[in-house]
């Protein structure tokens, strides 16, 4: 068996969860555009080019509004500031994978990063290519499940107002299943703990970047620790690490 094909075959399994959660989603976020009189070919390209799930639903208003490009800008870093955060903590993971390097940084999504920064390949799996086809794999799902939901909008006869809240839901159940996968606590607590000040400190618009800020400060701090704790749980077959849903 080559690189490739042992190295998908490693990274399916890991995916299958985002299968479930991308077609929904993903069916959503076509459906969402449909209602809003755009071709499933919007919601099709805009997956292709863009990935980056709440920004997609986020940009069906702006397309339908006023053009403001600073605004546009802004917006765009605010809801995605999270992965300036996640590309620092994934320099020494994406080291020495060659070209693969630039896909993996565009396709990096919360679902990808959770499985990429977590899972250790199976041995004989070579990391890059395996990194590659778990983002690549999560990127199909998410195409597929725009394109049938731009497809199908015109079936739907349901009020679609809220269905953006969706991807509020799947954030939710990745912290469900991060706390129930692991005694491992920390990370958790840490980041809802920060969040919360951060919020009465900064109000509803301006927490996010001081949050994520201090989240990343406290989690190297207790980068070590954290690692030796989760090592020594897998170690006694208490987890299993980027199974069950732990992804977006």
């Amino acid at each position: 068996m080559n690189t490739k094909r042992r190295a998908l075959k490693a990274a399916f399994p890991y995916t299958l969860p985002i299968l479930a959660g991308f077609a929904f989603l993903g069916l959503a976020y076509g459906i969402l555009m449909h209602s809003k009189g755009f071709s499933f070919l919007w919601p099709m390209l805009m997956s292709m080019t863009i990935f980056a799930g709440s920004m997609e639903f986020v940009a069906a208003d702006l397309l339908c509004s006023a053009f403001h490009p600073l605004y546009a800008f802004f917006l765009t870093l605010m809801v995605n500031a999270r992965h300036l955060f996640y590309g620092i903590s994934m320099l020494d993971k994406f080291k020495g994978t060659g070209l693969k390097k630039w896909y993996l940084i565009f396709g990096m999504c919360d679902e990808s990063f959770s499985i990429n920064q977590s899972v250790e390949p199976p041995e004989g799996v070579d990391r890059g290519w395996f990194m590659f086809f778990v983002t690549l794999l999560n990127q199909g799902y998410w195409v597929l499940g725009a394109t049938l939901g731009g497809l199908l909008g015109n079936l739907v006869t349901f009020n679609t107002k809220g269905i953006e809240f969706v991807m509020t839901a799947l954030f939710t159940v990745i912290l469900v299943n991060q706390w129930r996968e692991t005694r491992e606590h920390r990370p958790v607590i840490t980041g809802l703990a920060l969040s919360a000040v951060c919020l009465a400190l900064f109000g509803q618009t301006g927490f996010i970047l001081p949050a994520m800020a201090l989240i990343l400060a406290a989690l190297t701090l207790l980068r070590r620790p954290i690692e030796g704790a989760r090592k020594n749980q897998t170690a006694a077959g208490g987890e299993t690490p980027g199974k069950g849903g732990d992804q977006t």
